[in-house]
């Protein structure tokens, strides 16, 4: 059969001398060496390939200085299945040739290449070949105790490695001691990926160096949202009241992430003159804008946020009344007997008609702090008594079956929800399009079918 076997080798067809290499492979006959040996040298890399791969199951030392040979190939998956197969065969001849691979254009061939040297034995025996073995690896973070000796193949990886790698050697950088960590940062911030730019960003933050806001303030207006909110971030930290008056811009982002990053950030500084900026996004159609804006009021305690705090007590999310109350507390314990309080009143009015039951309970609450019975809330006002429309009970089981909608089960939850529509709960309308934004695709529908039934 040998002659038969070697005219297929010769074959024309590609596929036929792949099909002979793979039979050969699988029958494990050991006169199927000689020929397999022969195929490392095919013209067409796949044969070589699954030739370098079927030696292995052989273990014989005859294949060690082809597949030596063959890690020079000008095909990247060649080397790779040389290098593999070098490291199965376990013959410590060839780590002296698989060391100059740790440095191959190919990512893959490189790691390849780190694992069969650990499998042979091998260990770095300089600083510069611990570095290439892991950036080879590519486990980055064991670099950062390389010290300032990883900033350059670092700075290489960051420049012209691929995307994931680019990320990754940014982190890493961010990570080391070193007097050319700033420059390397500014450098990473004219980057194409925005990851890159956050990563950078999030360096400059940790640093707070007050040199570095130039560069980082240009990113407030950066094309990614995220961007813009690790800015907001970075430059406050850099350099905070000389970033307010573009923090005070960033409240009228179009991002939510930016507006709620410049809100907090105004906080941390605790800046008066955001007050009347703050305010307006009192009302802001995002309730983790409006927690933020809420809470950084409280920081500031300006006694000027307190008419729309109070309107913050009628928010149809819980967490955002709850840090009004607290903020109030913290601007005025008795904010209930001010003049600005009072001037909430209209808003609490027109709160006692909501369609929603906790934002019309809240209103009835602050009435009662405020010691106004609803009935005489028109002539406070100078309105008829009869616009007032007194709030509708609700069922019993609604606290219970609300606070199932945000139960850690995912089955609870669902349940919640479809009871909610069928008793056709009206005053659950808000939190039944809280659960339509719910993390499991069930509830999400749950809670829009029981919506839809409310209507």
């Amino acid at each position: 059969m040998s002659w038969w076997i070697n005219r297929q080798l010769r074959a024309r067809s590609p596929q036929t001398r792949l099909a002979v290499v793979e039979k050969l492979a699988n029958e494990g006959d050991v006169k199927s060496i000689e020929p397999l040996l022969r195929a490392l040298k095919d013209k067409v890399a796949d044969v070589r390939c699954v030739a370098a791969r079927a030696l292995v199951r052989f273990a014989d030392r005859r294949a060690v200085p082809p597949l030596i040979e063959m890690l020079r190939d000008t095909v990247p998956l060649a080397r790779i299945s040389a290098a593999e197969s070098l490291g199965k065969l376990a013959d410590p001849v060839a780590i002296d040739k698989l060391v100059p691979l740790l440095r191959d254009q190919d990512p893959i061939a490189r790691a390849v290449s780190a694992r069969s040297l650990h499998r042979l034995g091998w260990r770095p025996n300089s600083d510069a070949l611990k570095i290439q073995q892991i950036l080879a690896i590519g486990n980055l973070n064991q670099l950062v105790t390389m010290g300032p000796e990883a900033m350059e193949p670092l700075l290489e990886l960051m420049r012209y490695g691929p995307p994931n790698k680019q990320l990754a050697a940014v982190k890493t950088l961010g990570q080391i001691k070193d007097p050319r960590l700033v420059r390397t940062m500014t450098e990473a911030l004219h980057m194409d990926t925005p990851a890159i730019r956050i990563a950078a960003l999030e360096t400059l933050q940790r640093i707070a160096d007050p040199a570095t806001y130039p560069d980082a303030v240009k990113l407030l207006d950066d094309s990614s949202p995220s961007v813009r909110s690790a800015a907001v971030e970075a430059v406050t930290r850099c350099d905070g009241k000389r970033a307010v008056p573009k923090l005070l811009l960033s409240l009228k982002d179009p991002s939510w992430e930016v507006r709620c990053a410049a809100a907090k950030a105004l906080g941390f500084i605790g800046e008066s003159s955001a007050v009347s900026g703050l305010c307006e996004l009192i009302q802001d159609p995002d309730r983790d804008v409006r927690e933020a804006v809420v809470t950084t009021l409280g920081q500031i305690c300006d006694p000027r946020a307190i008419t729309a705090v109070v309107t913050a007590l009628l928010d149809v999310e819980r967490t955002v009344r709850n840090l009004a109350q607290v903020t109030l507390k913290k601007i005025n314990p008795e904010w209930e007997q001010t003049a600005p309080a009072r001037a909430a009143l209209p808003a609490v009015k027109w709160a006692l008609s909501h369609p929603d039951y906790w934002v019309r309970h809240s209103a009835t609450v602050l009435l009662e702090q405020f010691k106004i019975d609803a009935s005489s809330l028109a002539d406070e006002l100078e309105s008829p008594a009869a616009d007032i429309i007194k709030p509708a009970p609700p069922h019993l089981a609604l606290p219970f079956l609300a606070d199932l909608l945000f139960d850690r089960d995912r089955e609870l939850r669902v349940a919640a929800a479809e009871a909610l529509g069928r008793l056709r709960e009206k005053n659950a309308s808000s939190i039944l399009a809280a659960a339509a934004r719910d993390a499991d695709r069930a509830v999400q529908q749950a809670a829009e079918k029981a919506l839809a039934a409310l209507n």
